[in-house]
């Protein structure tokens, strides 16, 4: 084999996939076909989930660094936005309906334990790209740029991965190469969902005429326009089908027209820094593995960008498969674990399908939207309302179905100060699995991981404020495997041991 796996994309996603099998110790090539970052205006933050996760691997610092250069631009003179001095006022929207901070009900269980991720959103795709490229050369993964991905052959042994500059020989391949991905529609994916029925723009411009716009979201009757925060920035939705050549150059002059048309308002545009155009196409993998070929990122699903999600959701998709992809190739993966990935994050995929698609329904310009956006604007403007909307973006919701009785199980594992260590996130750095003994050692839960090797880190220290916890088994993505109150808990330890990371024997690297 030339290398273990061959990742398709060079993405926020594919690289963050990538970063996690090199951590793991296996053997990566990302393959891309563009030969440089892809600048293009995209998703402009990240939820929750994936700001722990980069906390979770030593990169909240220079994340948090590129929202403080973010936050720099938003309060320059002319940004307009519902900014004050410490931060944004508005939480986020559904369906262009604000969210407000005054609405929010922070004693609510599901936004406490998330340590110093919580005050990370503010960062764009294109700076999370170059982040992820830099971890990526620095754990030593080769990102082969101007290298498209052609086609593929797998058989019992391998898969050999065919690119305009040669062959590559690997075990498994991992499709990272977006909405229109090539290794889905090769391998033969079923993909049902929704036809599209809007044409959308997004773009950073230069205009004259602006001052008649109103900032941030504004929907008219003949469509939605967001104009804001940062200057130049305009976003357009309109109700009429989807685009006639979806990949047709995006010209002044078709922004300019959507923008005159949804807006009403005479804009001339000058100059155009950056632009795109999408669809509310939504479709989504009926699984997520066929034989040796995965899908993670867009690749898996596709939707419209409302709410934020899709970054996030692929993200999600490759903290999850990275250690199990991991563990297969490695040897030890216990039956069943790979194909695990697919069973915990198709639910959550189909829930941002369907929360994207609600959101179209009630920006459209007809009365019986209208009725219907009046109703959950009532909602959203009370602190339930608020509540909820502001847990389901943040992604604070998200869990998976796990065996085990305790709160914490499937869940992501709380942020907790422990004695002599400091912060949890801080024992994840390196990508493996972890053992708590919170009983300082007296419970001896350590002796429960002897055989594993590298698979987990075992810690025997204190966390004076869950007393209610004597141990916690955490998945390298984060998620709590194993949680208990009662120090004698050594049979079902040792079944959430074996059911995530396979028997207890020395193996070496397959």
């Amino acid at each position: 084999m030339d290398f273990d796996v061959v990742v398709a994309g060079a993405g926020p996603v594919g690289l963050m996939l990538a970063c996690e099998l090199r951590l793991a110790g296996v053997s990566v090539v990302v393959v891309e076909r563009l030969t440089e970052v892809d600048t293009t205006i995209k998703a402009g933050s990240i939820t929750l989930p994936t700001a722990e996760a980069l906390y979770r691997r030593g990169l909240l610092p220079a994340a948090a660094e590129m929202q403080r250069e973010v936050f720099a631009r938003f309060m320059r003179p002319g940004a307009g936005g519902k900014f004050g001095k410490s931060g944004p006022k508005v939480l986020g929207h559904f369906a262009g309906i604000m969210l407000h901070n005054d609405m929010l009900d922070t004693s609510d269980p599901d936004f406490a334990g998330h340590g110093p991720a919580a005050d990370v959103s503010l960062v764009p795709q294109s700076e999370l790209e170059r982040l992820l490229g830099d971890r990526a050369s620095a754990l030593g993964v080769e990102v082969r740029r101007g290298v498209e991905l052609t086609g593929f052959d797998q058989d019992a042994e391998g898969i050999t991965v065919h690119t305009g500059k040669g062959p590559i020989r690997a075990a498994w391949l991992a499709g990272c190469d977006g909405g229109r991905s090539t290794v889905r529609r090769l391998a033969g994916f079923q993909f049902p969902g929704t036809d599209p029925e809007i044409t959308g723009h997004q773009a950073l411009v230069e205009m004259e005429g602006a001052e008649d716009l109103g900032m941030g979201w504004n929907r008219t009757d003949t469509g939605v326009y967001v104009h804001g925060p940062i200057p130049g920035r305009i976003l357009t939705v309109q109700f009429g089908g989807p685009p006639a050549d979806r990949d047709a150059p995006i010209t002044t002059g078709e922004l300019q027209a959507a923008l005159r048309r949804v807006s009403g308002v005479d804009v001339t545009i000058t100059a155009v820094h950056t632009a795109t155009r999408f669809t509310d196409n939504a479709r989504q993998a009926t699984t997520y593995r066929m034989g040796r070929v995965l899908l993670a990122g867009d690749a898996a699903h596709v939707h419209s960008p409302f709410g934020g999600q899709g970054l996030n959701l692929g993200i999600g998709d490759a903290m999850n498969l990275g250690w199990k992809l991991a563990a297969a190739i490695r040897g030890w993966a216990p039956v069943g674990l790979l194909d695990s990935y697919s069973a915990e994050r198709h639910p959550i995929g189909a829930w941002v399908l369907d929360w994207t698609r609600a959101q179209i329904a009630l920006m459209r310009p007809e009365p019986h939207a209208q009725a219907m956006r009046d109703i959950v604007t009532d909602l959203a403007r009370t602190v339930t309302g608020t509540t909820y909307f502001a847990k389901k973006l943040s992604g604070v919701w998200q869990h998976y179905d796990l065996d085990g009785d305790h709160p914490l199980a499937g869940r992501t594992v709380p942020d907790l100060e422990l004695t002599g260590v400091g912060k949890l996130a801080d024992l994840l750095h390196g990508g493996q699995a972890l053992l708590l003994d919170l009983t300082g050692g007296d419970a001896a839960l350590g002796r429960h991981a002897e055989g594993y090797g590298d698979r987990i880190r075992v810690a025997a220290t204190t966390c004076p404020d869950r007393p209610d916890l004597t141990g916690l088994l955490v998945r390298p993505d984060g998620i709590v495997a194993w949680a208990s109150g009662d120090p004698d808990t050594s049979k079902t330890l040792d079944n959430a041991l074996t059911r995530w990371f396979g028997a207890p024997s020395e193996l070496s690297p397959a």
